[in-house]
């Protein structure tokens, strides 16, 4: 049996760390050959206290500290400071089935690949309608596009990239360890740097974890707005674009802002606005129809703005995300 180094990157995470490391704990994997590490970012809650609880109880268990704060040093930390000849990042928003550990390895084995994922079942951490909305949103094609580890799948799949991914070590040794200028993305580049070299990535709808998504339409556009900005301001460091699904949104809003600015002074303007709000609106609803006839007809009203605030908000924070880009080019030619 190979050794599995399992790594979490967590900072304030007192409300889900508890619960994300005892979904570890019952994992059906040979405790023996797992180790487990969480590397803390300087939490000023008590995460750091659950944490030691942990490893006082369960030896595998160790923590480490991340002084600068962001997740892709903690997990570029974590790889150094791991023995595995497999390595799985874990997110600590997440709880994972029991077999998440054993069936990632087992395929990882079996189809010769590079990085093994599974599907996210997306649930809300408070069970309020808006919550609940919101992890339905986020769990369909018009909220996630074709990323098929939120939307599921059937069967197995080649991907661009997977969450919480099951890396061979040989993996970082080969194309490098992950981008600390990413503070988000580091994933979706990482992978992508990973396909370019020739690597192979797939999802197994067997493989599932459960992901806490937030629960108020406030935290949800401050979390889209900011993934906005890191699916564009990337290219400052990296020469890669993500999937043409990361930039529907920064699309959809400048379509929106110069249709409006054009409609004032030409009817093509006024005709380019409603078409693309029409076209938006049609299919919102549709999708909203789609959610409620499953979950209940007050989601039909809840849906639609959901999903505005999802779409809105990953097209503000894109174009913010642009300026940034636009502006740190000029200071550097300058």
């Amino acid at each position: 049996m190979k050794k599995v180094s399992i790594i979490i990157p967590c900072r304030n995470e007192e409300k889900f760390i508890g619960r994300c490391l005892s979904s570890v704990v019952a994992q059906d994997f040979p405790k023996e050959d797992l180790e487990v590490l969480v590397i803390d970012g300087m939490s000023e809650d008590k995460t750091e206290a659950i944490i030691k609880s942990f490893s006082l109880k369960y030896p595998f268990i160790k923590m480490f500290k991340n002084p600068k704060k962001i997740t892709p040093s903690a997990l570029n930390i974590g790889i150094k400071a791991s023995n595995g000849e497999i390595i799985i990042r874990m997110d600590a928003h997440a709880t994972y089935k029991k077999d998440y550990v054993s069936k990632s390895v087992r395929y990882l084995e079996k189809y010769k690949a590079d990085n093994i994922g599974g599907i996210w079942i997306i649930i809300p951490r408070k069970n309020t309608l808006i919550g609940k909305t919101i992890a339905k949103v986020m769990s369909s094609p018009f909220g996630a596009g074709n990323a098929y580890y939120k939307i599921g799948s059937e069967k197995l799949k080649e991907v661009d990239t997977v969450p919480f991914g099951c890396y061979r070590r040989g993996v970082f040794k080969k194309i490098g360890l992950f981008n600390e200028n990413l503070v988000r993305s580091q994933d979706m580049e990482f992978n992508l740097r990973l396909k370019k070299s020739g690597g192979k990535i797939f999802l197994f709808p067997e493989i599932v974890g459960y992901y806490y998504v937030r629960s108020n339409l406030k935290d949800f556009f401050i979390h889209n707005f900011e993934d906005g900005i890191w699916s564009v301001y990337p290219l400052k460091f990296v020469k890669m674009p993500f999937k043409l699904r990361h930039y529907i949104p920064l699309i959809f809003v400048l379509g929106l802002f110069f249709s409006l600015i054009l409609s004032i002074f030409s009817i093509i303007g006024k005709i380019l606005f409603v078409l693309i709000f029409g076209t938006y609106l049609f299919f919102s609803l549709f999708f909203s129809l789609k959610i409620a006839l499953i979950e209940g007809p007050k989601y039909f009203f809840a849906a639609p703005l959901v999903f505005f605030v999802r779409h809105f908000g990953y097209g503000l924070g894109s174009v913010y995300g642009l300026i940034k880009l636009f502006c740190a080019r000029k200071v550097k030619k300058e």
